[in-house]
């Protein structure tokens, strides 16, 4: 029996997407963790209204509170940047907004603070954050409901393919994305699970981590009509590499030209 090619498989795998709905992700740029740097804090207020004043879109992270409020925040703990052991589902969301950056005086935002001050102007990346045996739909339940109503151009997306499939499922309306790298830090280092992953999600586009362009396989999604985002970008070589490889550059640093 004669094997299907590659591109065959992917196409079955997660049908090409409808670029009315994925346009506007590669006519933007997007500050990873908002704009941060010089005394403003990853996903805090200071670095979301330095990515407004340059007019580049935003790149952000959720984590879960106790009281299941939808919070900006990356880590799973408080250690590195408010100087707490608390694990970050430990406390409630008033307990959150008691706290202060180590660099910075604010505290942590909520995802409704941040779309309230957001308000469309620039579009916005939310990445939920997940890890083996964590209830993340609930956190996709909460995220969506954050969600309604909100006009401007918004995505959703995981490392965890379980959430976009989540998304299609219970929020179609809602442009979703699976985020995967390829080291030893991440859950697909074979192309098995790749595709595996790519099978779970069906998602709109991909965010794929810069240091594992070019790919091949990436590149054949693309030609397919998938957008393809790519992070954590901070060099010279590495935006020319996204400019090769990518539809939209997640960066740190110096703007991208």
């Amino acid at each position: 029996m004669r094997s299907l090619p590659s591109t065959a498989i992917d196409s079955f795998l997660a049908p090409s997407p409808d670029p009315e709905r994925t346009g506007w992700l590669g006519r933007w740029t997007y500050a990873h963790r908002g704009l941060h740097g010089e005394g403003r804090v990853e996903n805090a207020r200071a670095a979301f209204a330095a990515a407004l004043e340059a007019g580049v879109g935003i790149e952000c992270d959720i984590q879960r509170s106790a009281d299941d409020i939808p919070m900006v925040f990356h880590d799973w703990d408080f250690k590195r940047l408010i100087g707490r052991p608390d694990r970050t589902e430990a406390l409630t969301a008033a307990e959150w907004r008691k706290l202060s950056y180590l660099e910075h005086e604010d505290a942590p935002m909520d995802l409704t603070e941040l779309l309230a001050m957001v308000d469309g102007k620039v579009p916005i990346l939310i990445e939920i954050k997940s890890r083996r045996s964590y209830d993340v739909e609930t956190t996709c339940l909460k995220v969506r409901d954050a969600l309604a109503g909100y006009d401007g151009h918004h995505a959703v997306m995981s490392f965890d393919p379980r959430v976009p499939r989540w998304l299609r499922r219970h929020s179609p309306e809602t442009l979703r994305g699976l985020v995967m790298r390829e080291d030893d830090r991440g859950y697909t280092q074979t192309a098995l699970s790749r595709r595996m992953a790519l099978w779970i999600a069906k998602p709109d586009f991909m965010a794929y981590h810069v240091d594992a362009l070019p790919s091949e396989w990436v590149a054949g999604l693309r030609a397919r009509g998938m957008p393809i985002a790519t992070w954590t970008v901070r060099s010279a070589a590495e935006r020319e590499r996204a400019r090769a490889c990518a539809d939209a550059p997640i960066f740190e640093g110096e703007l991208p030209a």
